[in-house]
């Protein structure tokens, strides 16, 4: 039998993502735009509207982004130790975001353009940023890590093409600045950052780490910061004076550490990337707005 939560969602049906509004200039491996329902319902449920809003791993932020842009917090700390994945927050966020919007939308796209522009050594966090925006664009699933490459077929022999959309992208990072002054975006160790906000009560926390717990590849695959103390986490999570909701691929180990810490889990239905149904493993300090 499904289980419905207070608000109506049926925890085995699958998010229309094409139904949320799409905020971030990333195509991200591991991306959580599927979960942007279920993160508004736990923010709902809350006694108070967070003062501020963490995700210590950001990626491509989509989450971080919605409760900006719908105003859940009144502040949101984005974190990414990813130099690459980081030059491109730290441009939108500063001052070199419209000569970023328009670098992409002249980029005249072929793969000899793109071999010379990722041939070069960038010279600034701008022009790193540029480069990182192609080689998420055309590289295969989006994925920056070392060994990932051109796509050479793509949707519909589409090939590079398939996932430049300059234009959308563009939109995307003009719609950023309205709402960019409720978000800091810091460069760094998430747990570290997470350590320093922990005794806060009015501080939230979104966790979507890496999955490299219980020997899980993927994360080694997708992510090139994938190396992670999964039970300092978890200990992290546990002193926190506010509330917190993570989300895990899951495995014996991920559970394990659930229960060791206190924490109640709970499986919702999601569709990866081949759009295939599968199951990801909610946990929280309480999950009782799910039931």
């Amino acid at each position: 039998m499904s289980q419905i939560n207070i608000l109506g969602e049926d925890l085995e049906r699958v998010v229309n993502v094409a139904q949320i509004p799409q905020l971030s200039p990333f195509r991200y491996p591991g991306g959580k735009t599927w979960l942007v329902p279920r993160v508004r319902h736990w923010l709902m449920s809350l006694p108070e509207p967070p003062a501020i809003f963490v995700e210590p791993f950001a990626g491509g932020g989509i989450v971080s982004l919605t409760v900006a842009a719908e105003r859940f917090a009144e502040h949101v700390l984005m974190v990414e130790l990813d130099d690459q994945v980081a030059a491109v927050w730290k441009t939108i966020m500063g001052r070199n975001w419209k000569w970023l919007a328009d670098r992409i939308t002249s980029f005249d796209l072929t793969y000899e353009h793109l071999k010379e522009a990722l041939s070069k050594s960038p010279k600034s966090v701008r022009e790193k940023a540029f480069q990182t925006v192609l080689k998420n664009r055309t590289y295969h699933g989006g994925i920056l890590a070392d060994g990932s490459g051109v796509l050479k077929h793509g949707e519909n022999g589409r090939g590079i093409h398939s996932r430049w959309y300059p234009d959308t992208i563009r939109k995307r990072i003009f719609l950023i600045q309205e709402f960019k002054s409720r978000i800091e975006f810091v460069e760094g160790d998430g747990l570290t950052v997470m350590e320093q906000h922990i005794d806060e009560p009015g501080t939230v926390f979104f966790i979507d780490p890496p999955y490299t717990a219980g020997g899980k590849r993927a994360g080694k695959r997708l992510y090139r910061y994938n190396e992670l103390d999964h039970a300092r986490l978890f200990d992290l999570a546990k002193r926190a004076k506010g509330d917190c909701l993570l989300t895990y691929d899951d495995a014996p180990e991920v559970r394990s550490l659930a229960e060791k810490y206190g924490f109640d889990t709970r499986l919702i239905a999601m569709q990866n990337t081949h759009l295939a149904k599968m199951k990801e493993l909610l946990i929280g300090k309480s999950l009782d707005w799910l039931n």
